[in-house]
């Protein structure tokens, strides 16, 4: 039998084959039940062990991506902060390195950047090597026991061997505390029309705008922030860039804000904001402006689970586009899901991009194309008629842990349409496209162990579609223990966590509708180890 005939059989008439793989699952899984092979991801980037957030000081350099993070190595929860350290030659496959920086007497690591200093702008360089230079927030716990304000300053250290090893600048702080509380997480950039750093700093619930020649002495431009966006929590991990247009000759600058909570769907989030930047003023754009006041749906992904994602330094795509990577988690139970060695990974790596339609510009992104290089086994079928629920794989034919789905329907109609990720033991991922209601929704209700937190299944998540195509396309990154989902070449984006008991072993589809046909499907395996 064909493989493309397997991908369009209906439920029933493929129950044996589900059945008899099922069996094969708990064999399986009665030898492998320890949580590294359970919930450890294939390719979503974890500490060895202890615990991680944030992303922070991510820059390219001499062929490697440098990804540091938020990190406690002595335990599983938050603790006190120290930056951890990986890199990649490809943000697919991590390297996990010593330790980068260390708490001392002037407070915890808390999150910061990284730039590549290559015109020496701040004299660290000696015998010719680049300065890497990374900025931090120190937090002061004794401070904040002690109930003052003030407990978060910005510091700097640098690098001569390539970001492996730092030294503390002597001179820190560099930015002394102006007397705001959730003063912190400073993202700098090079503006190279102007010839200065630009610094970005979370301050409440706004955002401060500084600028330097030389990373040591920073001046105050401008605040924003103020009656636009979400106010429903503590901004945080900001990021500035431009981006240009596709298809147009226009570049625009992007504000990411992380907040939390407010969320679109509870808890941790990231939203944008589009518009112009004169070197020293962030002014919103207009049209953007007047999109937002009617609903702000301008989140980076709607998904429960991307929080404090930022971009690498000293690179961008060939289209000119920006690199990202976020934290795959949310702070609602962030401390408590079913792991012990370790907790928490990273999305995939991601590409930005700018789009503008009638109304607005809609930041867009997709798995980064290194992702490409994993592909393996593939399967590819064309105009299915769906009529029920029609199961469109099983692990029989391709590995659902580690797998990249993509599908076209060419014409949505006003119904319901289901996927499901199902296995062995009853759990369930349901997520699609409500065409009735315009969402999009992920619901995890039934996908495998919820009871640790009461917080971390308690709705579906749901996003407007804020596109008016007819067509609808989606892209799905599977691993162990996640999903993300790139709607409408990545304009909606969902990205969810999941504990299961038994790794999926199908993939089906139903609607509402009577019948209908899936245009397309294709399906790759990734190969990892």
């Amino acid at each position: 039998m064909k493989v493309i005939l397997l991908l369009a059989c209906v439920f029933t008439s493929c129950k044996n084959k589900v059945e008899e793989s099922k069996a094969e699952n708990i064999t399986a899984l009665e030898n492998k039940t320890d949580e590294e092979d359970m919930y450890r991801p294939n390719f979503h980037f974890t500490p060895n062990k202890g615990w991680m957030n944030d992303p922070n000081g991510m820059f390219f350099y001499n062929g490697y991506y440098h990804l540091y993070f938020q990190h406690y190595p002595y335990g599983n929860k938050w603790g006190p902060m120290h930056w951890g350290h990986a890199t990649s030659t490809d943000m697919i496959t991590w390297k996990e390195q010593p330790i980068a920086l260390y708490p001392d007497e002037l407070g915890y690591i808390f999150s910061g950047s990284a730039v590549v200093d290559l015109e020496n702008t701040t004299g660290f360089s000696t015998d010719g090597k680049i300065p890497v230079v990374a900025m931090f927030t120190y937090h002061d716990m004794e401070a904040e026991k002690a109930g003052k304000i003030i407990d978060e300053t910005q510091a700097i250290a640098y690098s001569l061997d390539e970001g492996i090893t730092y030294t503390k600048f002597e001179g820190n702080p560099v930015v002394e505390n102006p007397n705001i509380p959730d003063f912190r997480d400073p993202k700098v950039n090079w503006d190279a029309d102007r010839k200065q750093w630009t610094m970005v700093l979370a301050a409440g619930q706004e955002i401060m705008f500084y600028g330097s020649k030389d990373l040591k002495e920073w001046n105050l431009l401008s605040k924003f922030g103020e009656g636009v966006g979400n106010h429903d929590g503590v901004w945080e991990c900001p990021d500035f860039f431009p981006l240009p247009v596709k298809g147009t000759e226009d570049t625009k600058w992007v504000l990411l804000v992380s907040i939390n909570p407010g969320g679109p769907n509870s808890g941790s989030a990231t939203q944008y904001f589009i518009g112009d930047f004169d070197g020293k003023t962030f002014q919103i754009d207009e049209s953007f402006q007047k999109e937002q006041a009617k609903e702000h749906t301008f989140w980076v992904d709607h998904g429960r689970d991307n929080y404090a994602g930022v971009t690498w330094s000293n690179v961008t795509t060939a289209e000119g586009g920006k690199l990202f990577i976020g934290w795959m988690s949310n702070w609602l139970y962030a401390n408590d899901v079913p792991t012990e060695k370790w907790r928490s990974a990273t999305t995939i790596a991601r590409e930005l991009g700018l789009i503008k339609d009638d109304n607005t510009y809609r930041l867009v992104s997709s798995p980064v194309k290194e992702l490409n290089d994993y592909r393996g086994k593939k399967v590819v079928d064309k105009n299915i008629s769906i009529a029920g629920e029609t199961v469109l794989t099983t692990t029989e034919i391709i590995s659902l842990s580690k797998t990249e789905i993509n599908f076209i329907l060419s014409d949505v109609a006003n119904g319901k349409y289901t996927f499901t990720l199902s296995n062995s033991q009853g759990d369930k991922l349901k997520f699609g496209y409500d065409g009735t209601l315009n969402k999009f929704f992920v619901d995890r209700k039934e996908a495998g162990r919820i009871n640790f937190s009461e917080k971390f299944s308690d709705k579906m998540a749901t996003a407007i579609r804020t596109s008016d195509a007819t067509e609808l396309t989606g892209k799905i990154i599977l691993d162990k223990t996640s999903i993300e989902i790139f709607y409408d070449q990545g304009q909606t984006v969902m990205t969810e966590i999941f504990f299961l008991n038994a790794p999926f072993n199908a993939l089906s589809i139903k609607s509402d509708l009577e019948s209908f046909t899936l245009n397309t499907i294709e399906i790759n395996q990734l190969n990892f180890n």
